[in-house]
């Protein structure tokens, strides 16, 4: 933390700011030695710092100034929090306050759960040993203009694209929604025309019959669909930020730690897009006086 130090602390700021959104405790009969806000800042600067957590708390105790901003008299052990990731998916919502945009994009990606060899991996498959879980998978909803995350849903397991498309646009308010051919579908096609009152721009597949003319869903604009290529910049970033290997074990911490990246993703937005209004401010010319 010596390079940008400063930034780190704005950072821890920010994250504090966002982290009252959710409830600072979880019952009143909470112990009050440390709030929520101060654990999900502590877990999201985990991922911004690529670390574990019990490398996250040894940053802490040798880190006076990181305490006082975070507003700690005592350092937490790392299993207060992981006992706070395994409960941390139902405050989500109440964080990703953004719920309208122009064009939304859809897609998904997925994050390795170890760092072991693919040779490694290799020689267990062909000694028939290696029954685990490789990745999980992460759908998203971007909004194209900011490259926000305005929705996301986690698997552990193999799943169509299609079946989250719409729990993703639930509650989302857009004009436009692009994906790839993988959410090719009539029906998903009726639910943004319909429900959403939005237009879809999903490309066909060359084993579906296009729309008719005097059909009410019209065909993709090209245009507007060539958008979608920033949901694909929008994991690439994630992933060169806070890499695209999960350190934890368990389902419930693994999916902790997806949602803390889509977090310190925002955040880190938000962050950039206040440097550039400041570095505007700066260089823009003052207002010339008017008699």
């Amino acid at each position: 933390m010596v390079d940008g130090y400063t930034d780190y602390l704005k950072y821890v700021d920010d994250a504090l700011a966002l982290a009252k959104g959710i409830p600072r405790w979880w019952s009143k009969f909470s112990n009050k030695i440390y709030c929520n806000h101060q654990k999900l800042t502590i877990y999201v600067l985990m991922q911004k710092l690529r670390t574990t957590t019990r490398g996250i708390i040894s940053i802490l105790r040798s880190n006076e100034e990181l305490r006082l901003h975070l507003g700690l008299y005592r350092v937490p052990v790392h299993t207060t929090i992981v006992r706070f990731v395994q409960r941390i998916e139902q405050l989500i919502p109440q964080l990703l306050g953004v719920r309208q945009a122009g064009i939304v994009a859809i897609d998904s990606t997925g994050f390795s759960l170890d760092t072991r060899s693919g040779y490694y991996d290799t020689v267990l498959e062909r000694q028939n040993t290696s029954k685990r879980r490789r990745f999980v998978k992460l759908s998203i909803a971007a909004e194209t203009t900011n490259h926000e995350i305005l929705s996301f849903v986690i698997h552990h397991d193999r799943t169509h694209d299609s079946q989250d498309f719409k729990a993703l646009l639930e509650g989302v308010q857009c004009e436009h929604v692009v994906a790839d051919k993988g959410y090719d579908s009539r029906d998903l096609r009726q639910f943004v025309f319909h429900k959403l009152h939005a237009r879809p721009h999903i490309p066909y597949r060359k084993f579906t019959a296009a729309p008719k003319r005097g059909r009410r869903v019209p065909l993709p604009d090209l245009k507007i669909y060539h958008q979608r290529s920033i949901v694909e910049n929008v994991f690439f970033c994630m992933k060169q930020k806070f890499g695209s290997v999960l350190r934890n074990r368990t389902v419930a911490s693994q999916t902790g730690e997806v949602i803390a990246r889509i977090l310190a993703y925002n955040l880190d937005l938000f962050q950039e897009r206040v440097k550039n209004i400041i570095i505007f401010l700066r260089v823009a010319p003052a207002p010339a006086n008017r008699k």
